[in-house]
């Protein structure tokens, strides 16, 4: 069951495959390099965690997972949970979260959780999603026009105000090399698909800085030199209470993960004709998570971009994306120095292009035509995300999404009176000019019918109904063939309605019921309360059977 997907790939593996999954390996690797470095100085990282989460938790993700073709980093729905705990709680707090996600995917992935994932609405994921793209994009600001002030304030609101008191001090230098990076970025696959614009726009952009001696500022005068050796793992040290503090951002980067890399693996499947292991995946990125902030790693995840560039450049198995880690590792080891030379202009430039992509506005502006309660999970979330906090955006979207679902299903849900529409619906001829009457409902008998699922929202509306019961019938017929499934507080309000239709004399009968309502009510004193004859199998049983009952009395 949790067999990485890699064993199944590897059979019958050639050199074709391989040199076409090396390919795809060494151009995601290309894509990833300028993503990994802007992610993490946006996220409030050295750019060196970032590489070595791309690196460590790309390999994990790639050997360990359940998808032939997922590519796993930092990813830009990261950058804001991150931003705010490494703010709060420094870099030990960031590992220490990081580290209880991995804990929590992994135990997701081994209940079998990653099936329950496709359940979470599209409205919240779009929501939160349009949300962290706009923060991302105006964290760029700064950078982009090479305003002259200080630290970034981490609120949305105090931000802009700070942008506006600074905006008499942009920088001529920055402002150029990032409209040229953009101008590359948009332009460039005119020109070429297979070499990726964000890279063409690093390199040009750094030598453009570089021979001109362009007065900007760089991954270099703001970090300094990245590490080009391989960092030793380290624990980090926090008191019980920090650690505590941090289970609600854990569990957050940890959802994120989870629906950001099933999210990716699926696209990857339409993409590929093929069939991914959702709870494997789940294991190999908590896997990740667990490996990578021991070494200064970020929390990581599928990328839906890079694995889609790996699909479209030949990858097929997830030797792509061991070859990009090992990408990565080389460039790292052997070119990290120069890295400092990169400009944060362009790094700028890169991030509000993903930001514009990660916006889909066009499916934010397409869900406004949606029912009332999905527009309301949308807009919710999205201005939580932006103004508040992404754990309390998605904390509050959760829970506003399953009221409002229940609210819907508790309309879906009725109970009504059928006892008068039964005698004209039901009446049939047969063979001679004979009226068979079984259905016909005799006298002393009332009939009700459930339609719907029988759970707590739809509870007391039973009970109402029920009460209304006239004239004290002699036998209760209670249909529910429209009823697929009952919790426990329908079972309650049932046995409620027994209890009190015993005290008054009147028996009653349940009918037509399906597989998970009478196995629920199997293990309850009810079922002995109701007792095993008046359990019908059809309304021409019921009806038998209340004959039965009025004979005897």
């Amino acid at each position: 069951m949790f067999v990485p997907i890699i064993f199944s790939t590897l059979r019958g593996y050639d050199r074709v495959q391989l040199a076409s999954d090396a390919v795809a390996g060494i151009i995601v690797g290309i894509v990833a390099l300028p993503l990994a470095i802007a992610f993490a100085i946006a996220s409030g990282v050295t750019p060196g965690r970032g590489l070595w989460t791309a690196i460590i938790a790309g390999f994990l993700i790639s050997a360990f997972g359940g998808s032939r073709v997922q590519i796993g980093g930092p990813t830009g729905a990261f950058v804001v949970i991150v931003y705010g705990i490494v703010q709060k709680f420094g870099i030990d707090g960031l590992t220490v979260a990081t580290l209880m996600a991995g804990v929590i995917l992994v135990v997701m992935g081994l209940v079998k959780f990653g099936d329950a994932i496709r359940f979470i609405p599209h409205p919240l994921v779009t929501g939160f999603t349009s949300g962290i793209a706009i923060i991302i994009l105006s964290s760029q600001v700064k950078d982009f026009f090479g305003l002259q002030m200080g630290d970034v304030p981490a609120n949305f609101m105090a931000k802009w105000q700070a942008y506006a008191h600074a905006a008499t001090g942009v920088s001529p230098a920055a402002l150029a090399v990032a409209l040229l990076a953009l101008a590359i970025i948009l332009l460039w696959p005119r020109i070429s698909t297979r070499i990726p614009g964000p890279f063409v726009a690093l390199i040009v952009t750094t030598a453009v800085v570089r021979l001109l001696h362009v007065p900007v500022e760089t991954i270099g005068s703001r970090f300094g030199e990245i590490s080009a050796s391989i960092p030793h793992p380290t624990l980090p040290h926090l008191s019980f209470e920090q650690t505590t503090a941090l289970v609600g951002p854990a569990f957050t980067i940890a959802l994120l993960a989870a629906v950001e890399s099933l999210l990716s693996a699926v696209v990857a499947d339409g993409m590929i004709g093929s069939q991914h292991k959702s709870n494997v995946e789940l294991v190999a990125q908590g896997m990740a998570n667990i490996a990578s902030p021991l070494f200064g790693g970020i929390p990581a995840t599928g990328a839906i971009a890079r694995t889609a560039t790996n699909v479209k450049n030949g990858g097929r198995t997830p030797v792509a994306g061991i070859v990009h880690s090992l990408t990565l590792l080389l460039i790292t080891l052997f070119f990290g120095r120069w890295a400092s030379l990169i400009p944060m202009a362009t790094l700028a430039a890169i991030l509000v292009v993903v930001a514009y992509h990660m916006s889909e506005w066009r499916s934010f502006l397409g869900e406004l035509t949606s029912p009332k309660s999905d527009v309301v999970v949308l807009l919710t979330t999205f201005t939580l995300t932006v103004l508040v906090d992404l754990t309390v955006a998605i904390e509050v979207g959760m829970v506003l999404a399953a009221f409002l679902f229940m609210r819907r299903m508790s309309a879906v849900a009725s109970v009504s009176q059928v006892t008068h529409d039964l005698t004209d619906d039901f009446a049939v001829v047969a063979d001679g000019d004979e009226l068979l009457d079984r259905r016909i409902v005799p006298p002393g008998v009332e009939v009700y019918e459930i339609s719907g699922p029988f759970f707590f929202g739809a509870a007391q509306a039973f009970r109402d109904t029920l009460g209304r019961v006239a004239g004290r019938p002699k036998v209760l017929i209670i249909r529910m063939r429209h009823v697929p499934a009952m919790d426990s507080t329908g079972m309650r309000s049932l046995r409620d309605v027994v209890q009190r239709s015993r005290k008054d004399g009147t028996v009653v009968l349940l009918a037509e019921l399906h597989s998970q309502p009478l196995q629920a009510l199997r293990a309850t004193p009810t079922f002995d309360e109701i007792g095993m004859d008046n359990f019908c199998p059809s309304l021409d049983f019921a009806f038998a059977r209340a004959r039965e009952v009025l004979l005897d009395r």
